[in-house]
């Protein structure tokens, strides 16, 4: 089995994912090669909750051109995980 802490990278910071956490919904930037079960079980192995759902999009890294040289280069692909918590959870993200 995989180490949790590789499947999850990082909490995606937005004023989008920041209102979705009053609703029990954490968004977070995941390993490409995980699966919607292993996001599930990391989530659950990290934090000691209960995830309802987990939604998941792949992100295409824009294309980028260089000023100079006129060479094209890519940012890389990403991977976005959306959790869903059952009501009453919460995890302890961005505490004050």
């Amino acid at each position: 089995m995989k180490d949790p802490r590789d499947i999850i990278l990082k909490p995606i910071v937005s004023e989008k994912s920041y209102a979705l956490i009053e609703r029990g919904v954490y968004t977070f930037e995941v390993s490409p090669a995980a699966s919607k079960p292993e996001i599930h079980d990391a989530i659950e192995a990290i934090w000691g909750v209960k995830v309802a759902k987990v939604n998941t999009m792949n992100r295409k890294g824009k294309v980028r051109r260089t000023r100079g040289t006129n060479r094209v280069g890519a940012r890389k692909d990403s991977k976005r995980a959306v959790v869903t918590l059952v009501a009453g959870n919460e995890i302890p993200l961005f505490e004050s």
